[in-house]
């Protein structure tokens, strides 16, 4: 069902994640790249950020259960085991080949006006759909079952929206603060590697928040996800997922073209941009668009929920993220 509360706050989160890595750090959330990384060359920023996230379960558990995602159940077969695989080579190999995913693409590639991240986005988005409608013909999902209108809104409690909207508030803060304040202290005591202890903390703190924005937003559920997919039939859609455009992607437009990037990160002298523009997608980057889209489209799952999921179901984790790890050797 439509849930326009929830999913405002977590993808405020969502924004403010890419935000302070992005002008605390220079450098741009991109899930699928920061997982390549993991599995290829960690370095101890690259481990923070999935710190973080993989954190981002407990406070949830601690003050707000509710909003906790609901999972399906590991697979249990050969052949559902070998799907999981599949599905992840799919994601693996399209992100590889078109160089990110939702969060580097639609999150912050739409936001800084970047054609070839709109190309991807034009491409993934409509063959995500599609993929979506010949594999589910029914449309029919744990979030939507046929019988309510999925774009019907509900909302939360009283108690749950209060805490929510603090909890959020409060975790803004915290992210945007305690780096600084961590920073200064170390200076202060004469301590060389001041900056890269900072940076540490504002990738962990980008990771808590991604990770709670998904979990929120509940971006991070498959059959949250896919209902979205089931767009145009209207009594299977759920809407909730285009408030992540509303004040996920939209509030990070309105912070770059504000700010822009004349003025260093705070914790670097220089922003790390991707350099390629509308004039290199090739075939390569189209095939791989669309690869991810259909890969996303089939269960509903992209890199960053992936992470998440993994963290709770180790054994799904294991062949998903395997399946990754090998469509990303695929790649070229």
């Amino acid at each position: 069902m439509f849930t326009p509360v929830e999913t405002s706050i977590g993808a405020l989160l969502l924004h403010q994640a890419t935000s302070v890595l992005l002008y605390q750090n220079g450098n741009i959330l991109g899930v699928s790249g920061y997982l390549r990384r993991l599995f290829s060359a960690p370095t101890k920023e690259t481990l923070s950020f999935f710190a973080g996230m993989a954190a981002s379960l407990l406070p949830l558990k601690i003050f707000l259960p509710e909003l906790i995602t609901n999972y399906p159940p590991i697979p249990s077969t050969a052949v559902a085991a070998l799907v999981t695989i599949a599905v992840g080579v799919l994601v693996g190999y399209g992100t590889k080949m078109s160089n990110g995913c939702t969060s580097g693409h639609m999150l912050c590639g739409l936001s800084r006006l970047s054609g070839r991240s709109t190309t991807a986005v034009a491409i993934f988005f409509p063959t995500a759909i599609l993929t979506h409608h010949l594999v589910h013909p029914t449309l029919i999902t744990d979030a939507c079952s046929s019988e309510i209108p999925c774009y019907l809104p509900v909302y939360p409690t009283y108690t749950t929206s209060t805490k929510l909207a603090a909890f959020a508030i409060a975790i803004i803060l915290i992210a945007r603060m305690t780096p600084r304040y961590v920073e200064k202290v170390l200076i202060a005591q004469g301590k060389h590697d001041a900056q890269s202890s900072a940076r540490q903390l504002v990738q962990f703190f980008a990771g808590l928040e991604f990770g709670l924005g998904l979990h929120i937003s509940q971006m991070a559920s498959p059959s949250k996800v896919l209902s979205f997919l089931s767009f145009p039939r209207l009594q299977a859609w759920d809407p909730s997922l285009a408030l992540v455009i509303l004040f996920g992607v939209l509030p990070n437009l309105i912070e770059i073209q504000a700010r822009g990037f004349e003025i260093t990160p705070l914790f670097s002298d220089k922003f790390e941009l991707p350099k390629k523009t509308i004039r290199d997608v090739d075939w390569k980057f189209v095939v791989g668009a669309a690869a991810f889209g259909m890969g996303w489209g089939l269960t509903g799952t992209c890199p960053g929920p992936a992470f998440l999921r993994a963290v709770v179901q180790p054994t799904w984790g294991l062949l998903w993220m395997g399946g990754l790890v090998v469509g990303n050797k695929m790649a070229w």
